[in-house]
């Protein structure tokens, strides 16, 4: 005789809060895990006061309207910038290593693929590594 089916309750923790379901099989587990990781994967993070979103779902940049923003680029270079408005970018192609101020040599890597925001007020040094070519919003 099979055993009978139970419910088994899934407890997934992420660094925004707890998500809690029961599932009544092992596969639908994994599945719901696996898309929950996937999602996990793309979200945000913030170090140093920029938070920094690692390769967003296209849905993401459209909801947002990143495609229409203007451009900016710079080639390999380091420069100090002050932000006077809070900025949003969304890089197409570049690396480079921001040093927020007041925190030695700690630093922020950011590269292609990556959205990015930058607080109002911040000031920082830009270590461009390799040409950066971004669409930008200020707030």
């Amino acid at each position: 005789m099979a055993s009978p089916m139970v419910a088994t309750p899934v407890q997934l923790r992420t660094s925004t809060g707890r998500l809690s379901y029961s599932s009544s099989s092992p596969s639908a587990a994994r599945r719901r895990f696996a898309a929950v990781r996937a999602s996990a994967e793309t979200m945000a993070t913030e170090k140093l006061g920029i938070r920094v979103e690692r390769n967003p779902p296209e849905s993401r940049l459209s909801e947002l309207g990143v495609r229409q923003w203007p451009k900016w680029g710079c080639e390999k270079s380091k420069f100090p910038w002050t932000y006077s408005a809070k900025e949003t970018c969304y890089l197409l192609q570049g690396k480079v290593k921001v040093y927020p101020e007041g925190h030695g040599e700690e630093f922020v890597e950011i590269a292609a693929g990556d959205l990015v925001v930058f607080p109002k007020g911040m000031s920082c040094t830009w270590d461009v590594a390799e040409a950066v070519d971004k669409h930008y919003n200020f707030e």
